[in-house]
């Protein structure tokens, strides 16, 4: 259906115009009401997120690394605590992540997982019917109403008792909902999602003690944090929810938050839930903060281990600052899945979860993410194996000390062709998907998001900046950097076939991929560019 400029009903709802197509069913979604409290938070605080964006791009310019703060240092050394979380947080052991979607929510629901985050940023693609239908199975997931029935073999899908904690994580600040406009700037993509699944679900979560509960994703300072904290306090109020209801979890997720841990807990201290090792994106992060270094260039991601010494010390480091201050401490994804077909492979791949998850409970986590049900039993296995009690809040680590330096140690390795190819075939495939409406991809053997596409790009740009030298001393220029985009295009066409390739967005997605890898500067998310493509491409259908 070709995107139209309307509001519900013909009329423009105090000015929140949706620049998309209303079915029928999305009306309970979007209605007058909840448009209005769309409106309110956009009026409020849009231009405060304009401004953070602002900040950002002034510190990108400055140059400078990060650093722990001086003007915040008494906040780091003063004995303050975050408030108590809510019983329903106080075991998170394992957590299971993922879009929207309405199998996807019952199947993460009925996995044995403590928590379910229910994901609208890195692994959905926000196409306006995604968004708005991911909402729609939220409110039915809250009420627990949510089904499924699987196209053709007349299978249902429902949920199972008990369930699990819901939480959601928003897209990040710096992203928008065109779809969503006030005057004519469009809306904070972050707001939208906070506040449509707030106002839907708020007085029914709290009613039953569950919440709502949140996920931040992609802050970079504690100023950040203070305007979610802000958003908090002014959504409660306008819907009469009590102070501190809401709880949520930041991900530190890029190498700026990674100096200003114990500043963020602080200014959410009323709602915080904790801390989460986004590694992914932190990965990701690290590239683009230190792009323009030369002794900083990658080696193969596939060699960017969690004991790489920069990824050790900011994973204890968030240990020792959650517990300190009594929050809770997350470990990362497991992104493998199950191997089906070759068990000899699957067995490796349950082994790495399980080396893995013993390294983040062995350090003191309090739980960890995994990306598939299947991942559920091995990673609680372990967990109940070594966190007897709820959490381990009392495990202090007092033994961690991180320096700055400790934080910016280069990670060592070799860089070879088969990295850049794999990095140039996950982004490419990854894209290609992504432009078809989903953010969510099997691919290797492992379920891919946006964080692995852009560690892919920042990757290989890093290294035709630097001219960077492969192990066999072949260096990565522009002109091998396009030759291999290339053949792995028409290597993806061998193996899917030509029919499949030019039906796919996978032309779109190698020049997208390309352009992000060549650009003369690094743009700060590969999401902002496919958005608008995403975006072009659903206007013309």
């Amino acid at each position: 259906m070709a995107m139209t400029q309307t509001s519900l009903d013909g009329r423009h709802t105090t000015r929140l115009q949706i620049r998309g197509p209303v079915l029928a069913d999305y009306e309970g979604v979007l209605s007058r009401p909840a448009l209005e409290f769309l409106a309110d938070l956009a009026r409020a605080f849009a231009p405060r997120v304009e401004a953070a964006l602002a900040r950002r791009r002034q510190v990108a310019v400055s140059g400078g690394r990060p650093r722990f703060l001086e003007e915040t240092a008494a906040i780091r050394q003063g004995g303050w605590s975050v408030a108590p979380v809510p019983a329903a947080l106080q075991d998170r052991r394992v957590e299971i992540t993922g879009p929207p979607d309405r199998k996807m929510i019952i199947n993460a629901m009925n996995s044995g997982a403590r928590v379910f985050m229910a994901d609208f940023e890195d692994s959905l693609a926000p196409t306006w019917d995604n968004v708005v239908r991911g909402q729609q199975n939220l409110r039915e997931a809250v009420e627990g109403t949510i089904r499924h029935i699987e196209p053709g073999t007349g299978k249902i899908y429902a949920l199972r008792a008990p369930t699990p904690a819901l939480m959601v994580r928003p897209r990040g600040w710096h992203l928008v909902e065109s779809h969503a406009v006030l005057g004519d700037r469009p809306m904070p993509a972050a707001l939208f999602d906070f506040g449509l699944y707030f106002f839907h679900n708020a007085r029914t979560l709290h009613a039953a003690g569950l919440g709502p509960y949140f996920y931040l994703p992609k802050m970079q300072s504690h100023l950040e944090a203070r305007l979610w904290n802000d958003v908090f306090e002014h959504a409660q109020r306008a819907l009469g929810v009590p102070h501190g209801t809401i709880k949520a979890t930041v991900l530190i997720e890029t190498l700026p938050a990674a100096f200003e841990m114990d500043e963020i807990l602080y200014e959410l201290r009323e709602h915080s839930a904790g801390l989460n090792c986004g590694r992914w994106d932190y990965i990701f992060s690290t590239i683009k903060t230190v792009r323009d270094d030369p002794a900083w260039v990658m080696p193969d991601r596939g060699q960017v281990t969690m004991e790489q010494p920069f990824l050790r010390a900011y994973t204890q480091l968030l240990v020792k600052t959650c517990h300190r201050r009594g929050a809770h401490a997350m470990g990362g994804m497991a992104a493998q899945i199950p191997i089906k077909d070759d068990p000899a492979a699957n067995a490796r791949a349950l082994e790495k979860v399980r080396a893995d998850k013993l390294r983040e409970v062995g350090d003191g986590h309090d739980g960890t993410w995994v990306a598939h049900p299947g991942l559920v039993a091995t990673a609680r296995e372990v967990f109940d194996a070594h966190m007897p009690g709820p959490n381990q809040l009392h495990v202090r680590r007092e033994d961690v000390e991180v320096t700055e330096a400790d934080l910016l140690q280069v990670p060592r390795g070799t860089r070879t062709e088969a990295g850049l190819r794999q990095n140039v075939s996950v982004g490419i495939q990854y894209l290609e998907a992504w432009l078809r409406g989903s953010g969510c991809v099997p691919l290797y053997d492992l379920m891919e998001d946006a964080a692995t596409a852009e560690i892919s790009r920042t990757q290989i740009w890093q290294w035709v900046r630097h001219r960077a030298t492969l192990d066999d001393g072949t260096p990565v220029t522009p002109d091998l950097c396009r030759r291999v985009v290339t053949e792995e295009g028409l290597r993806l066409v061998g193996r899917i076939g030509e029919a499949r390739f030019i039906a796919g967005k996978y032309r779109q997605a190698c020049d997208l991929f390309a352009h992000l890898c060549l650009a003369d500067e690094l743009p700060d998310f590969l999401t902002g560019p496919a958005y608008e493509q995403l975006v072009a491409d659903t206007a013309k259908s």
